[in-house]
């Protein structure tokens, strides 16, 4: 495949955008090459400006769980920008997708809408501190929250130490109330919150990670942190914008049948429009102003485009029975193929999946954290990257994604797909 008109179009973007892009994983950096440029998409389908076809393996980072311009989202989309796209008032509409979430979500009274992932995550933690009159919090290496200042910490010189700003422009006096821990370590947790008694006021965690490829919570993880936090005050949240409305209708938390203090949501609850939120139980939530005293707003929060989006998704997963049962029997069908030709190939490898999310690393060690995912051989995923992109296959240009499975996906796409790997694994 040729993609002289996404070269060219890049190097325009360049000159007005830094890097080109408008979030950094899009510039290839990891893989090398020029990026893609979209012009539109359907189903299971990318059309790029040079007029290739690609099968989706990302899916929006993940909202298009039925797939492109899915109908009836765009629906709704279109019928309601016809009435206006934004007034900083409150909508019924607001309403109608709040008592929707609430209803499918177990373990939540309330729910509030913001604009993305990161803006519900940065919430969620200066809520919890409000909620506890605590400062610390602990996330964990490898899962990634969004780029707000407190969740672009890297590990300090020892187990005990305060994490470090990884980015410039986080102060140091952010980073001090941020402690890192090893995911799938519940005594390194434990350690933790033994050294800074009283003063965590939550412990963050992607339940099923999905930022340094898909990695599981090994068994017992989720319900120590559980236990943890309930014995030492903490509020548990839960990232689930990857995992919300993806691995079941009420997302990890359903799946796994672990209860969450704060959930914060993304990706699917906006339908591929701008949305985030986060939730919890009305004692929780009822800190927020304008009930309590942490402060939390957005003029476009709650906007109609964007519930409309998010409602009429729901309403979709809501409404079908089998769709998470066709989703893992899809997965779970791509997944055995794989297995198979990698296999036959003698390729080094090993494959994380839970649901609809699947991830490939080549190392033959389990990966279960951040230290274990960055084993994997890289000249080998860049490789495998570009040569699935000449088959026609988009996944994500970095080996520290996961991938994101669609219904919009046929069987006849994931057999060419399997195929396509079985043809690029013999010349890794």
């Amino acid at each position: 495949m040729l993609y002289q008109r996404s070269s060219q179009l890049f190097a325009e973007a360049e000159k007005v955008i830094p890097g080109g892009v408008n979030s950094p994983v899009r510039a290839f950096k990891s893989v090398g090459g020029t990026p893609i440029f979209v012009k539109q998409a359907k189903g299971a389908y990318l059309y790029d400006e040079d007029g290739n076809r690609l099968i989706d393996y990302i899916n929006s980072w993940g909202p298009m769980i039925l797939g492109h311009a899915f109908e009836p989202v765009v629906q709704a989309v279109t019928e309601k920008a016809k009435l206006g796209t934004s007034f900083g008032m409150p909508t019924e509409l607001e309403t109608q997708i709040a008592a929707l979430a609430v209803s499918m979500v177990p373990n939540i009274d309330k729910i509030r809408f913001v604009n993305s992932g990161t803006e519900a995550c940065m919430s969620a933690v200066r809520l919890a501190r409000g909620f506890t009159k605590r400062d610390k919090i602990i996330k964990f290496a490898g899962c990634y929250h969004g780029h707000s200042d407190s969740f672009l910490i890297q590990a300090g010189s020892g187990a005990m130490t305060f994490g470090t700003p990884n980015s410039p422009g986080v102060t140091a006096g952010t980073a001090k109330d941020t402690l890192l821990a090893k995911y799938n370590d519940l005594e390194n947790v434990r350690s933790l919150i033994e050294a800074n008694p009283n003063e965590i006021a939550a412990i963050i965690v992607e339940p099923v990670a999905g930022n340094m490829g898909c990695v599981p919570p090994t068994k017992g993880f989720l319900e120590g942190l559980r236990k943890l936090c309930s014995e030492n005050g903490i509020l548990l949240i839960f990232d689930e914008v990857m995992t919300g409305f993806r691995l079941a209708k009420g997302g990890a938390q359903e799946l796994l049948n672990i209860n969450a203090d704060i959930v914060c949501f993304g990706k699917v609850i906006g339908g591929g429009l701008p949305v985030g939120a986060f939730a919890a139980r009305a004692e929780i939530m009822n800190y927020l102003a304008p009930l309590g005293p942490v402060y939390q707003a957005g003029t476009l929060s709650g906007n109609p485009l964007a519930m409309a989006a998010g409602l009429a998704m729901l309403e979709s997963l809501n409404n079908d029975g089998a769709i998470f049962q066709r989703l893992e029997e899809k997965t779970a069908y791509l997944e055995a193929g794989i297995h198979k030709v990698l296999q036959a190939n003698n390729i080094v490898y090993t494959i994380n999946r839970v649901g609809s999310m699947i991830s490939v690393h080549f190392d033959e060690s389990p990966v279960v954290d951040f230290q274990t995912a960055a084993k994997g051989d890289n000249a080998t995923f860049k490789k495998f990257f570009h040569g699935l992109l000449q088959e026609g296959i988009y996944i994500a240009p970095s080996a520290y994604e996961t991938w994101f499975i669609t219904d919009a996906l046929s069987y006849e796409d994931l057999d060419f797909t399997i195929n396509a790997i079985d043809k690029v694994s013999k010349t890794l």
